[in-house]
C-alpha cells in the first residue's frame, strides 16, 4: 500500500523519534496510555464510556433546545497539536444537534483577500447569531501557535496578535457570547501513534498533511508556543481549559461536561452529567510537555 508523503511518518518513527517515544510505542499495547504522567494507566472502559456519553448526549439536546429558545449565542474553540482529538470532540458535541443551529468552522489557510484584512475579521464572519452553538475546529489561535512554528507571520504580527486577541475575546464575552476555550493536549508518544494510524488507515490518511509530518520534528517549537499561548491569552473573560486527550474517551466526557456545567437549562439532570474529571480537565497549571 502506498503511503501518504511517502512514508515519512513511519520513517520519522524509525529514524528520528526519541528513543524513549519509540520504545513506549513498541511495548504498549492497544489500550495502554503512553504518557507516565496521565492519571490513568489504561483507555477508559467502552461500556462505561458509551454509557457516560449516551447520557451527556441526552443533556446536550436538552441545552441545544433551550439554547435556540432563549437566544443564547455559545462560540467553543479548540485548539491542540495535530492528533490531540479536537475532530472526534467536536463530531461528539454535534451528533444529535440540528444542524441548522450547532455547525463547526473549519477553515482553510486564508486567501490572498483575507490576508489583506485585519486578522480577526474571516472570523467573525462565523461567530453565532442568536440561538446558534459554532465550533472552531482551530481559530484565531493558529497566529500564536501555528503560524509563529513554520515562520507563516512575523514577529510583529505575532506580538500585535497578543496585544488585540484578549481585548477581542472581551468584546465578545461583554456583548454576551458565551465562550468556550479548550485546549486538548496530547502526549508526545501518544500523539505519534495516533498518526501511525492515519497513515496506514486508508480512511483516514485524508486527516494527514505536510504541516503534520513537518510538526513532528518541532515538538520543541510548538510546546515553546503553547505555553506563551496560555500564559498570554488566559484571562478572566476567557480562560483556557486544558484537557489531557491521552485517552481520547475520557476527553470527550470532559469537554462535554464543561460546556453542560455552565448553564443552567430547562429540565437539567445534574445528576446524569457527573462531575468533571479534575485530574485530565483544569485551567493551564495542568498542561503537560
Amino acid at each position: 500500500m502506498d503511503l501518504p508523503f511517502d512514508g515519512a511518518i513511519s520513517a520519522y518513527y524509525r529514524d528520528d523519534a526519541p528513543a524513549d517515544i519509540r520504545d513506549a510505542i513498541k511495548s504498549a499495547d492497544k489500550d495502554d496510555i503512553l504518557s507516565d504522567s496521565y492519571p490513568y494507566q489504561d483507555r477508559m472502559e467502552r461500556k462505561l464510556y458509551d454509557r457516560e456519553m449516551e447520557a451527556l448526549q441526552i443533556e446536550l439536546v436538552k441545552l441545544h433546545a433551550w439554547v435556540r429558545e432563549t437566544g443564547t449565542r455559545i462560540a467553543i474553540v479548540f485548539e491542540g497539536r495535530d492528533a490531540a482529538g479536537k475532530g472526534g470532540t467536536i463530531g461528539r458535541f454535534l451528533m444529535n444537534l440540528n444542524p441548522r443551529a450547532a455547525r463547526v468552522v473549519a477553515l482553510s489557510k486564508p486567501s490572498e483577500v483575507e490576508q489583506s484584512q485585519w486578522y480577526f475579521q474571516r472570523y467573525i464572519k462565523h461567530l453565532p447569531a442568536a440561538g446558534d452553538m459554532v465550533l472552531f475546529d482551530r481559530s484565531w489561535y493558529n497566529r500564536g501557535v501555528v503560524e509563529p512554528v513554520f515562520g507563516f507571520c512575523s514577529p510583529t504580527e505575532n506580538a500585535q496578535f497578543f496585544t488585540q486577541v484578549q481585548p477581542f475575546e472581551q468584546m465578545l464575552v461583554e456583548d454576551g457570547v458565551h465562550l468556550f476555550k479548550f485546549w486538548l493536549n496530547v502526549g508526545r508518544a501518544e500523539q505519534l501513534r495516533r498518526m501511525q494510524e492515519r497513515e496506514s488507515d486508508p480512511l483516514k490518511q485524508w486527516k494527514l498533511s505536510g504541516i503534520d509530518v513537518k510538526g513532528l520534528h518541532l515538538w520543541n517549537e510548538y510546546s515553546a508556543a503553547i505555553q506563551d499561548t496560555l500564559t498570554r491569552s488566559h484571562t478572566i473573560h476567557a480562560p483556557w481549559t486544558i484537557i489531557r486527550s491521552d485517552d481520547k474517551r475520557r476527553a470527550r466526557l470532559a469537554a462535554i461536561r464543561t460546556v453542560l456545567h455552565r448553564f443552567d437549562y430547562t429540565r437539567k439532570n445534574a445528576e446524569a452529567i457527573g462531575e468533571i474529571d479534575t485530574g485530565i480537565c483544569g485551567g493551564p497549571e495542568i498542561w503537560d510537555v
